[in-house]
């Protein structure tokens, strides 16, 4: 950040009195420019024993698939906003969304939230972010082809939850190694 979006002055980072850590402040009339981490929410659609991917038309990570997620917006609830992403990537709706997973990616200052849910109803199709929205087994899931590891993780937890039909909130840090180790085409066991 260059210049203040109250303003137009320039803006430095300093340590504001009564603050731990730099921020972007305003020469002229002193705004703090706090930058805080995006939330990015979605759904983990179930139906049967088939989960519900999308095939990114956008990037990053274009051609792959991921579930159903994206920036949260203002004014509504984490959940809303998964239910709305589930709408604008797949027309889907969903029944009973409970909280299940969290995610900190604090190398790129992004917080996840994974509501699971089951699909309410089998007529979804691609929404303008999406190529392809594909209902796949477990055991046909395209993990050579996923967008990205909380994708990896989400779907790993959710086949082991299945076992014993217990679904605890998980809270997970991804680091930069998840990711490198995310680009690189791996079958799980």
């Amino acid at each position: 950040m260059n210049f203040c979006s109250h303003c137009g002055a320039r803006v430095s980072l300093v340590v504001p009195e009564g603050d731990d850590r730099e921020r972007h402040v305003c020469s002229e009339c002193t705004t703090i420019h706090y930058q805080n981490p995006k939330i990015i929410t979605g759904c983990l659609p179930v139906y049967q024993d088939s989960i519900l991917l999308c095939k990114r038309a956008i990037e990053p990570r274009a051609g792959l698939w991921t579930l159903p997620a994206g920036f949260m917006e203002n004014g509504e609830t984490v959940e809303q906003g998964a239910l709305r992403e589930c709408w604008e990537e797949a027309r889907l709706t969903l029944n009973t969304p409970a909280l299940y997973q969290v995610f900190s990616l604090p190398h790129i200052s992004q917080v996840y939230f994974f509501y699971l849910a089951e699909v309410a109803s089998l007529d979804f199709s691609p929404g303008p972010e999406s190529l392809a929205v594909e209902l796949f087994t477990l055991d046909a899931l395209p993990w050579n082809e996923l967008a990205f590891p909380v994708v990896r993780s989400t779907l790993l937890d959710y086949i082991e939850d299945r076992k014993t039909g217990d679904y605890p909130v998980r809270n997970q840090v991804i680091t930069p190694k998840d990711y490198l180790r995310s680009s690189k085409p791996t079958t799980p066991n």
